[in-house]
């Protein structure tokens, strides 16, 4: 778990509350991001404002692709900085995501894709994703369509372990897509209603719901509580994610 926060982060900028002046490492929060990885293969899903950050804080070396979520900023800011790896790996970074991201990325970062390139911008290639399952090397990826108030967002599934951030709903087809997991990584801003986002009791229904044996919640804001206490109040399948968090499978 590259970064567990909600898109202002944890602590809030300026912010005096319980949870921002918190000395507890787990009450850090950079923006929600995971990093993927098979004996052969290593991804990020989406690259936050703090990307750079957290490459350098794991130490990462090696990255074979980028797969984006949706594209909203806290998702997607990061990304001139694999051109470090560009450099490092003399190759352009693959990058997967849908329509509707593409034409974010090519107007938030259009100097990448301008015909007239200044020297050192990153290298990419965009491959364009729908709800089809596909490969990034040797990890299976399979589209799980949910609902962001009314965009469209993509969480994934890689095996027996699901992963999705950014959602208040999620239909009935796409359910199945879920059920089977072993893991289930989702968002869980706060315990007030939320328009966008699942609450701490919404996002807790819906792993009952789907009966997956593991869960982790992401995605969450200085206005969910210090993660000690509200980590008591959690059915036992259930735990608050955390930066650094590492789930094998």
């Amino acid at each position: 778990m590259l970064g567990t926060g909600t898109s202002t982060g944890v602590p809030m900028v300026a912010c005096p509350c319980e949870v921002c002046l918190s000395t507890n490492g787990k009450d850090k929060r950079l923006r929600s991001s995971i990093l993927v990885q098979s004996e052969n293969t290593t991804f990020v899903v989406d690259t936050t404002p703090d990307f750079r950050y957290q490459m350098l804080r794991i130490n990462n070396r090696r990255l074979d692709a980028v797969l984006f979520t949706h594209p909203h900023k806290d998702h997607t800011a990061g990304l001139d900085d694999v051109r470090a790896y560009n450099f490092f790996q003399h190759e352009a970074m693959n990058v997967y995501a849908n329509s509707l991201t593409e034409e974010a990325l090519k107007r938030e970062f259009a100097y990448v894709f301008s015909d007239k390139k200044y020297p050192g911008v990153p290298e990419i290639i965009l491959n364009t994703i729908d709800e089809t399952p596909f490969y990034i090397g040797d990890i299976k990826v399979i589209p799980i369509q949910v609902w962001h108030y009314k965009m469209p967002v993509y969480g994934f599934r890689f095996g027996n372990f699901t992963y999705i951030t950014d959602a208040n709903r999620i239909e009935e087809p796409e359910k199945e897509k879920i059920k089977g997991s072993q893991v289930i990584v989702l968002n869980a801003l706060r315990k007030e209603d939320h328009i966008s986002h699942f609450t701490l009791q919404q996002a807790i229904d819906l792993v009952q719901e789907l009966q997956v044996p593991k869960a982790y919640f992401t995605h969450i804001s200085h206005q969910l509580g210090k993660h000690d206490d509200v980590s008591k109040t959690l059915p036992a399948n259930i735990e608050l994610a955390y930066d650094g968090l590492t789930i094998a499978l």
